[in-house]
């Protein structure tokens, strides 16, 4: 019986249908009348589940349609389908009978051509790449430990959330601005763009008092479809992202989901929650490296104490111990005063013997010249004797004196009648100057 025929007797009999027994006619209807079905349209809201099943929506200007591929028809896909992509599919309709969704069980699946929102992102990528906004030598690096980092995103979205606890719990001490934005709709460019120059003026006021410090900039959203996502693959939005001050990361949508943003962005995050992990190196790994290089400095040290103990070890086996060192040195002294006081002694016996050869050359040497000076003093003995005054007197000679005493030597110095004393061997006369005579 057909979906129409169950209509009709419905209708006539005033029939009462349980749930599940209406979603089952009805799936029996559809399956007869239309099964298999090829259908075009563009996907939206692509996922895959880790159990392999793809979930997406298939649409076009008039309405949609939900789909499920299951995992051995999707591991026969040789593409990643992707939002906005238009594709044909081919499968059965049918009821999901827990939720009474009409579904269609996608068997195969391969592309029809590019959608309009896919078009519009590939001329506009192609527009910004020729421009250089997506050049790699104006990409930035992040700053190791930033001192505060700024957050656009929405105030409602759980990507906020994802952001907050990942940086709550890796970096509790460095601040978080977070300014509010629209992240989805007909206003969320505008919105985005206002909140991305509200940090960038406060970024440019860096090191002001009063003014927070911004080091980097995070711009996330959660996952969705091309067109939840489609404030990011804005042109203004994107020309904004190239004019930040600061390092500037985009986090918007899941792995899979691309933007304008992320390439205009220096560094681009498959999830909010990387976003955030990539500007927070957690503080325990700082201080997990702070111990390792106290390790390491430590473990240097220690070799380098090792080094010098083992020097000092073979200096000291150089040197010896001071005890032994001393008892050496003091037999050396020993020896040497030994040896100090045989040369003296050999030196005194030496000397001795000289002198005793010197002390008899000497005595011979004294007696011959006392000798001699004997001899001398008898010659001059001799000699005196025969000079002696007394010896001339005795000859009959006679020395004239005045009175004082002085010899009178010339008849001038004994005028007439002057006294004299004349002296002779035996005694002295006293005379008196009568008559002078020259010789």
């Amino acid at each position: 019986m057909s979906f129409f025929d169950h209509t009709a007797a419905v209708t006539a009999g005033s029939r009462v249908w349980e749930v599940g027994a209406l979603c089952r006619a009805i799936a029996d209807s559809l399956e007869a009348r239309f099964n298999p079905v090829s259908v075009r349209g563009e996907i939206t809201g692509f996922s895959r589940a880790g159990s392999g099943h793809c979930y997406f929506n298939i649409k076009d200007a008039a309405g949609q349609l939900r789909c499920a591929m299951f995992r051995r028809a999707a591991m026969a896909l040789d593409f990643m389908p992707r939002d906005g992509e238009l594709v044909e599919v081919r499968g059965k309709l049918g009821v999901y009978e827990q939720r009474g969704d009409l579904q269609l069980i996608v068997d195969s699946l391969q592309r029809a051509g590019q959608g309009a929102w896919f078009e519009q992102f590939l001329r506009l990528k192609a527009q910004l790449e020729a421009e250089g906004l997506f050049d790699a030598q104006r990409k930035r690096a992040l700053p190791v430990m930033p001192k505060g980092i700024g957050v656009v995103t929405s105030l409602g979205a759980a990507a906020l959330h994802d952001v907050a606890t990942a940086l709550r719990r890796r970096v509790p001490h460095i601040p978080v601005l977070i300014v509010p934005s629209l992240v989805q709709g007909a206003e969320a460019p505008a919105s985005i763009v206002q909140a991305l120059q509200q940090l960038y003026a406060l970024a440019q006021r860096k090191g002001e008092p009063g003014v927070p410090d911004i080091d980097v900039i995070l711009l996330v959203r959660g996952g969705g479809s091309m067109e939840d996502l489609w404030a990011f693959n804005d042109e203004q939005v994107a020309r904004t992202i190239v004019q930040s001050p600061v390092p500037l990361i985009s986090g918007v949508g899941h792995e899979t989901d691309f933007t304008i943003a992320d390439f205009c962005a220096d560094l681009r995050a498959p999830t909010p929650t990387a976003a955030a992990e990539l500007v927070a190196q957690p503080r325990q790994a700082w201080l997990d490296g702070l111990d390792l290089l106290q390790e390491r400095m430590q473990s240097a040290l220690l070799r380098q104490l090792d080094r010098h103990a083992q020097r000092l070890d073979v200096a000291a086996q150089r040197l010896g111990r001071p005890s032994q060192k001393l008892a050496q040195q003091r037999l050396q002294l020993s020896q040497l005063g030994q040896r100090t006081r045989h040369g003296l002694l050999m030196k005194v016996q030496q000397q001795g013997q000289t002198y005793q050869a010197l002390e008899g050359d000497l005595k011979q040497k004294t007696m011959r010249r006392l000798e001699r000076s004997r001899e001398w003093l008898q010659q001059l003995s001799v000699r005196m004797e025969l000079l002696n005054p007394q010896r001339v007197l005795e000859r009959g000679y006679s020395v004239l004196t005045t009175q004082e005493g002085k010899v009178v030597a010339s008849v001038d110095q004994a005028p007439v009648g002057t006294p004299l004393k004349a002296m002779v061997a035996d005694g002295s006369l006293d005379v008196t100057v009568t008559q002078p005579k020259l010789l």
